[in-house]
């Protein structure tokens, strides 16, 4: 098993888009790469510093991080800065963040990749975590337990692993 963490806008969309996958393990919506300690929803959105991002275990003898990465990029636009959807602010900003470091050459590869699609700099951090806080209980899971709730991330991206 591996862990990637992802931030690409509201991790609502983010964390109901990774669940489809066989190979996803497990996952888990936070706030990282913060300056302080166990924020709040509140505090997050009050522009603390930290963005919303979910944590992706998975099983990297089924899929490759990659390929991970590279299904991230359907779910973004990598050319907006701290901006999603309807989604602003610095909690929206897009980013992978990786704590096994050996995941980083395949990490850089798949930027390259997706790089090379546009003219200019993407605005998508690619960096070490430096901390991940789970978020409140309400918003483990939230699309699941209400399925009308705003999301970035269109509806027919939720069942693409079926397709």
């Amino acid at each position: 098993m591996k862990t990637i963490y992802f931030a690409g806008g509201c991790f609502w969309g983010a964390q109901r888009f990774f669940d489809q996958f066989k190979a996803v393990k497990h996952t888990e919506v936070g706030y990282a790469n913060g300056p302080t300690e166990n924020p709040t929803y509140k505090e997050v959105c009050a522009s603390s510093g930290h963005a919303e991002t979910v944590k992706v275990e998975f099983d990297e003898s089924a899929i490759s991080v990659g390929k991970l990465v590279e299904y991230y990029f359907m779910i973004i636009d990598p050319l907006s800065l701290n901006k999603q959807g309807g989604d602003e602010g610095v909690q929206y900003r897009t980013g992978v963040y990786y704590e096994d470091a050996s995941l980083l050459p395949e990490l850089e590869a798949a930027f390259r990749r997706e790089q090379a699609k546009y003219p200019e700099p993407m605005k998508v951090e690619l960096l070490p975590l430096e901390n991940f806080y789970d978020a409140e209980e309400y918003h483990q899971k939230y699309l699941v337990k209400n399925p009308t709730g705003y999301c970035h991330v269109a509806p027919w991206l939720f069942s693409i692993e079926e397709q």
